[in-house]
């Protein structure tokens, strides 16, 4: 080694330029060949798929070579959701949104455990004019009961009603044979009321009475206690009252109430 110059006879590294269980170049280009075939399977799926063709190291291992050779998992991106143009409505009752609110437990000042207490919602989506009332049970009867209350404090007609699939309004996911209607689908075939059902588990659908019932929980269930159902139900009462009469910007910064009286009574409308 020695050139003539002191540095010529310096220690070299004693390095390595191999380890004894390093890959094996067989075991290297199954690895490629596999990846080039699956460029989009996770990490252990593609461990296993080697290890069914005769792989025999551990998945850390595997793990190393794929960072080391930069050819890891390429995940495609997830689709996009992409939401339905928004209907918007026209006039007052061509659709109403209905659903029901169970009333948190800890409002509620008993001393029985059991006792429960269920708000009734049907929101106007045009302008936005809420009815509520207060139940002690939720199912079919106080469903139908609930509509028919709506019908009379409602000053227009109502085209289509609007719920969930929930077995207080629809039999349609029951045990009970397909097509039976439900006191609820009945009465409102008798009042000649078209009844739409939203997709399963997608409460945004009904998003306008969904956001109404958050609203309740932040400005009246957050703060408030009911000492028996007659409470609640004065309660609840004035607090839609207030709500009815409060500007919202989606209504030019006007009330549902007013919106509702100046198109009953002038034709008036923000849309």
């Amino acid at each position: 080694r020695y050139d003539g110059t002191i540095e010529s006879l310096r220690e070299r590294s004693r390095r390595p330029h191999s380890h004894r269980n390093q890959h094996t170049s067989q075991e290297l280009k199954l690895i490629f060949d596999m990846r080039r075939r699956n460029t989009h399977l996770g990490l252990v799926v593609f461990w296993v798929k080697l290890k069914q063709r005769g792989y025999a190291r551990s998945i850390t291992g595997l793990y190393r070579v794929l960072r080391r050779n930069g050819i890891m998992a390429q995940k495609p991106a997830n689709p996009k959701y992409v939401p339905k143009p928004y209907e918007q409505m026209t006039r007052p009752g061509q659709r109403v949104q209905v659903d029901v609110k169970h009333v948190p437990a800890a409002c509620i000042v008993s001393n029985t455990l059991d006792l429960k207490f269920f708000q009734y919602t049907a929101i106007d989506e045009f302008s936005r004019f809420r009815y509520v009332e207060a139940f002690e049970g939720a199912n079919t009867y106080t469903s139908t009961v609930f509509l028919e209350h709506m019908l009379a404090a409602f000053h227009f007609k109502v085209e289509c009603v609007q719920t969930d699939n929930g077995f207080e309004f629809t039999k349609h996911f029951g045990p009970a044979k397909s097509g039976q209607l439900s006191l609820f689908e009945k009465r409102l075939a008798q009042f000649g009321i078209v009844h739409n059902r939203i997709r399963p588990f997608t409460p945004r659908h009904n998003g306008k009475v969904e956001r109404s019932h958050r609203k309740d929980n932040e400005y009246f269930y957050a703060v408030k206690k009911f000492y028996s159902f007659d409470d609640f139900k004065k309660q609840l009462y004035i607090h839609n009252l207030r709500y009815n009469r409060f500007p919202m910007r989606p209504l030019g910064w006007k009330s549902p109430r007013q919106t509702l009286v100046d198109f009953l009574q002038d034709g008036v409308t923000y849309v």
